[in-house]
C-alpha cells in the first residue's frame, strides 16, 4: 500500500515544522531509487525462454515427434538382411556291402533384399499423417512457449506489485508512528482524549500487520519468479509497457483468436492426421506387392566337400481375404477418433474466443480502474490536506485524519494493483491471439527453429543420434 508523505508545509499539532520537514525528507529518501540493478521484463522473458525446463522438455517432445516422418518414409526403402548358419552333421550308412560314416560341417550364408512396391497406399497416408502430427506438435510448442512467457511476465509483475505494496506499507507505518507521537503530545497537553491515542495505536498496529503480510507476499512472489525464470528476482523492478500488436477492438480480438491461437491450429492438424490414419487403416484391406532378391552359398550341404550357390528374384503379391475382423474394427475406431478430433477443433476455437474475450474485457476494465484510481489519489491528497488543516484548528478529530490517511493509502494500493492487472490482461490478450512468443515480442534471443532437427532426420537412413540430442 502507498502512503502519503507529509509535506513540510503541512502542520500536525505537537510537531514543529522543522521536524515535519525532516520527516518528509526521510520519507522521500525511503522512495529514492536504489543503485541501478533493476531487471527489465525483456531480460526476465529471455531468461525464461532460455532456461525453463518445461519449455526444453516440450522441444524434446517435438524432436521425438519428428522421428515419425522418417519412420513412415522407411516403408519406401528396402530391408536388407544377412543370414547364416553352421553346424555339425554325422551320417552313417550301413548296407550289405558297405558300412560308411560321413562327418560334415554344413554352413550357409545368404543375403536377402526386400523392396516394397505397393502397400495399399499406407506409406503415403502414414507419411502425411506423420507430417501433420509434427505440425500439430509445433503448434503445441508455441502454446507452451506462450504459457512460459506469460507465466514469467505474470511473476515479474507480481514481484513489481508486491515490492510497491511493501514500500507503501513501510512508509505508511512510518507516517502512523509520527501520527501516534503527535497524538500523544496533544494528549499530554490536554487537547485530546485517551481514546484518540488508542485509535492511533490501533491504526499503527494494523499498519504493522499489513507490512508483515506484504513482506510475506513479496517473498512468495519472488519464489514463483525464480521457479519460472530460473534466476532470483532482483529488486526495484520497473513497470513494463504493453506488448505491441494488440487488436484494436473486441471483434478483432475474437477473429484473431479463432484463427491464430496455437491450440486451434494444433487441433486442425490433429484432424488432418486423423484423416490420414483412416486412409492408412483402409490400406490394410488392399493388396500388397513387393520384390525379394536373395543369394545363398551352402558349404558341405550334401557331401563332405563342395558348395552350392543359389540366387533368386521374386515378385510377391498378397491379397488379404479375411483378417479376423480386426482391420475393420480398427477402421471403425479410426473413424470415431476422427469425429472426436473434429469436435476438438470446435472446442479449441470456443476456448480461444473465451480467452480473448475475457482478456479484452479485463484489459478495458483495468485501464478504466487505473484512470479512476489516479483521480481518486488526487482527490484524497487534497482531502487529507484539508482534514489535517481542520484538525489543527480543532474542527476535525484524530480519527478523521487517520481515516483520510487510510483512504489515500487504499487508493494508492488500488492504483498499483490496477497497473499490474492492466499489463497482465494485455499479455493474456497477446497470448490468446498467438502473439506471446519470443519472435513477436522481439526478444534478443536465438529463437528455437524446429525445422532444423526435422530437416536433419527426415531423410536420414542410418545413425542413432542427431545434432540436437539432449538439448
Amino acid at each position: 500500500m502507498i502512503t502519503r508523505i507529509l509535506s513540510p508545509f503541512q502542520y500536525v499539532p505537537g510537531i514543529s515544522r522543522a521536524a515535519v520537514g525532516a520527516a518528509a525528507l526521510a520519507g522521500a529518501l525511503a522512495f529514492a531509487p536504489a543503485p541501478a540493478q533493476a531487471q527489465t521484463l525483456a531480460e526476465a522473458l529471455i531468461a525464461a525462454y532460455s532456461n525453463n525446463p518445461t519449455l526444453a522438455a516440450r522441444r524434446a517432445r517435438l524432436r521425438a515427434t519428428d522421428e515419425q516422418v522418417p519412420q513412415a518414409l522407411s516403408n519406401w526403402r528396402p530391408s536388407v538382411a544377412i543370414t547364416g548358419d553352421a553346424g555339425y552333421e554325422r551320417n552313417r550308412s550301413t548296407l550289405r556291402t558297405t558300412d560308411r560314416t560321413q562327418n560334415r560341417n554344413p554352413a550357409t550364408v545368404g543375403l536377402s533384399i526386400t523392396q516394397p512396391l505397393y502397400r495399399g497406399g499406407r506409406t503415403l497416408a502414414a507419411t502425411e499423417g506423420a507430417e501433420n502430427a509434427v505440425r500439430a506438435e509445433r503448434a503445441r510448442l508455441i502454446d507452451t512457449e506462450q504459457d512460459i512467457l506469460l507465466s514469467a511476465a505474470t511473476a515479474y509483475l507480481n514481484v513489481f506489485r508486491d515490492e510497491a505494496v511493501l514500500a507503501l506499507n513501510i512508509n505508511n507505518e512510518k507516517v502512523l508512528k509520527r501520527q501516534l507521537e503527535a497524538t500523544k503530545d496533544r494528549f499530554e497537553v490536554g487537547e485530546i482524549t485517551r481514546t484518540d491515542v488508542h485509535q492511533a495505536e490501533a491504526r499503527l498496529a494494523g499498519a504493522t500487520a499489513d507490512r508483515i503480510r506484504a513482506e510475506a507476499n513479496l517473498e512468495n512472489s519472488r519464489a514463483t519468479y525464480e521457479n519460472v525464470v530460473g534466476l532470483p528476482a532482483p529488486k526495484n523492478l520497473e513497470l513494463p509497457g504493453e506488448p505491441g500488436g494488440l487488436p484494436k477492438d473486441r471483434h478483432d480480438a475474437i477473429k484473431m483468436a479463432a484463427t491464430t491461437n496455437p491450440n486451434v491450429i494444433a487441433a486442425e492438424f490433429d484432424r488432418k492426421a486423423g484423416m490420414n490414419t483412416v486412409r492408412e487403416v483402409k490400406g490394410e484391406l488392399l493388396p500388397e506387392i513387393d520384390v525379394t532378391a536373395s543369394a545363398d552359398r551352402s558349404y558341405e550341404s550334401s557331401g563332405e566337400t563342395g558348395r552350392i550357390d543359389s540366387a533368386e528374384v521374386r515378385v510377391n503379391l498378397t491379397i488379404p481375404i479375411y483378417q479376423q475382423g480386426s482391420v475393420y474394427s480398427r477402421l471403425r475406431e479410426a473413424k470415431q477418433s476422427l469425429a472426436e478430433l473434429t469436435r476438438n477443433i470446435d472446442q479449441a476455437r470456443r476456448d480461444a474466443i473465451e480467452d480473448a474475450t475475457s482478456a479484452w474485457e479485463n484489459l478495458q476494465t483495468a485501464r478504466a480502474r487505473v484512470v479512476s484510481f489516479s483521480a481518486q489519489i488526487e482527490a484524497n491528497v487534497v482531502a487529507l490536506d484539508g482534514v489535517e488543516r481542520e484538525a489543527a484548528v480543532g474542527s476535525r478529530t484524530v480519527l478523521d485524519v487517520l481515516d483520510a490517511e487510510q483512504e489515500l493509502l487504499d487508493s494508492r494500493v488500488g492504483h498499483t494493483e490496477a497497473q499490474r492487472d492492466e499489463r497482465i490482461a494485455a499479455f493474456e490478450l497477446s497470448a490468446a491471439i498467438g502473439r506471446m512468443t519470443a519472435t513477436d515480442l522481439k526478444l534478443a534471443v536465438d529463437v528455437y527453429d524446429p525445422r532444423m532437427h526435422y530437416d536433419e532426420v527426415r531423410g536420414k537412413w542410418v545413425g542413432g543420434s542427431s545434432s540436437e540430442e539432449g538439448k
